[in-house]
């Protein structure tokens, strides 16, 4: 058994204006790291084309639409003050899409133990009809979704330890009572939910915000206290990551003090939850993570991680 890293250079061609964080640098960087000796046993995998259908298990056929009609011939194009689109833009959403479903299909199948996707544009903060925050559709709840429907799994997890509320996943799975989708984030920061507060229709959903500044001593503290209980008590037959590397000390667009330990830490604790009950079936997508030194030691460790567990 091994890990598989899913990417394609389509993904490179959502172009974003000079300056914006979520730019093609973030994935030539992680791709360049994860391209030395030490990650050779890693399975490349080319991300597929997914069909438009599978969007649409998340997401409105007139958002479909939209975002489609949206695609300029050339240069970028603004859908809101923070997400734009690029010619290349819709293909590399696609690809997105579709590498979370093929590293669903490869885990499932026992091809490989787990898997992370190394693509953009990242998906969280899309909502059922709406883009938002860097992201066109929900990826992590497409193929969650795909996995409950599809594959006729009964129990997915969620789990997002990006610094941003996953307010996309948490509108897309509001109403899902077959997932359990649990968050660590800063707040208050952007977007502004996340509150515990919010639980979902089925009591389905766990925020647990983080106070600005804070380590990752206050990341065990409500992980091992909180998230942990919950979702072993769920017991998913397969765990899902929102993986984004923004609540590193050095991101400049949140004010969490992670390090690379933070990251090792709680990846190791994923799969000591899906080692549990799901089999050790993981599949971790690329979301946040601005600053690119910090982005690229951070996904390698997580990375590095995977393929301990998956060996």
């Amino acid at each position: 058994m091994t890990t598989a890293l899913i990417s394609h250079p389509d993904c490179l061609n959502h172009l974003t204006p000079p300056g914006h964080p979520e730019r093609v640098a973030r994935l030539e960087t992680i791709l360049k790291r994860l391209d030395s000796a030490e990650f050779e046993p890693l399975l490349r995998v080319d991300a597929p084309l997914a069909e438009e259908r599978e969007i649409l298990r998340c997401h409105a056929p007139d958002y479909l639409t939209r975002i489609k009609a949206a695609v300029p011939e050339t240069g970028f194009a603004p859908l809101d003050a923070d997400t734009f689109i690029s010619p290349g833009s819709f293909t590399a959403a696609l690809r997105a899409i579709g590498g979370n479903l093929r590293a669903v299909d490869m885990v499932l199948a026992g091809e490989v133990a787990n898997a992370f996707v190394a693509c953009r544009p990242p998906g969280h903060h899309a909502e059922t009809a709406g883009q938002m925050g860097f992201c066109l559709f929900g990826n992590v709840s497409i193929a969650a979704k795909y996995a409950l429907d599809h594959h006729h799994l009964n129990r997915v997890a969620i789990v997002d330890f990006d610094v941003h509320h996953g307010n996309g996943t948490q509108d897309l799975m509001w109403n899902e009572s077959r997932v359990r989708f649990v968050s660590t984030h800063q707040s208050p920061l952007w977007p502004g939910s996340g509150a515990m507060e919010e639980r979902g229709a089925h009591g389905n959903i766990l925020n647990l915000p983080l106070t600005p500044r804070s380590d990752g001593h206050e990341l065990r503290m409500v992980f091992e206290n909180f998230a942990l209980p919950r979702l072993h008590d769920f017991a998913p037959e397969l765990v899902l990551v929102s993986a984004g590397f923004d609540a590193h000390r050095a991101d400049p667009l949140a004010e969490l003090n992670w390090n690379i330990e933070d990251f090792k830490w709680v990846t190791g604790q994923i799969c000591d939850l899906a080692d549990a009950h799901a089999g050790g079936r993981v599949v971790s997508t690329l979301e946040g993570g601005y600053d690119l030194e910090a982005l690229a030691a951070s996904t390698a460790a997580h990375v590095r991680v995977l393929m301990e567990r998956g060996s």
